[in-house]
């Protein structure tokens, strides 16, 4: 390949990249659009609290967990338990699953479970099973403990937590008072 066949190719290049360029700075003058001073709506976002310890503090000032412990029904909590059987065992004396025996969970410290490897995040939580604190929990565990390796999604309604969480609380040697 000669010099004069390199330059006819580079000049191909060229002559295409200039174009390209060309064509851009030609259509935005042909369909110029001035943008209004004002936008036609506006959007309010609201600020969420970086940090993980504020957001559930505010959680807690925000929420009457008697008021939602009377929204719950046992029956109704045994029935919503069943998305939960599929990894946990909640008869006394009952095996580690996927995931930790569930007997006797109100009131207990979190990630105290013989014979089952909780996650680091879990292992070094530090406080006990509340009402509050389940109620929390069962929103999203993932958000409320980061770095739990429970991968359920979180129960929503309000009704259906308390009443997974008055279940709980009947599977027990000595069930707790409901506040």
């Amino acid at each position: 390949m000669d010099s004069f066949e390199i330059n006819k190719i580079i000049a191909a290049i060229l002559l295409v990249v200039l174009l390209v360029i060309g064509i851009g700075k030609v259509s935005n003058i042909v369909f110029y659009v001035e943008k209004p001073k004002t936008p036609g709506y506006k959007v309010d976002v609201e600020q969420i609290a970086s940090s993980s310890s504020s957001a559930t503090e505010a959680i807690e000032e925000k929420l009457d967990i008697a008021k939602l412990m009377s929204l719950g029904d046992i029956a109704n909590g045994e029935k919503i338990f069943k998305k939960c059987a599929a990894c946990h065992s909640i008869v006394k004396g009952g095996k580690n699953n996927i995931g930790p025996a569930l007997y006797n969970v109100v009131g207990r410290k979190v990630g105290v479970v013989e014979d089952y490897k909780y996650s680091k995040a879990l292992a070094s939580y530090n406080k006990e099973w509340t009402f509050e604190e389940l109620n929390g929990y069962l929103i999203k565990p993932a958000k409320w403990i980061k770095g739990t390796k429970m991968a359920f999604a979180g129960l929503r309604k309000e009704k259906d937590r308390a009443s997974v969480i008055k279940y709980l609380n009947q599977n027990s040697d000595s069930p707790l008072p409901l506040p």
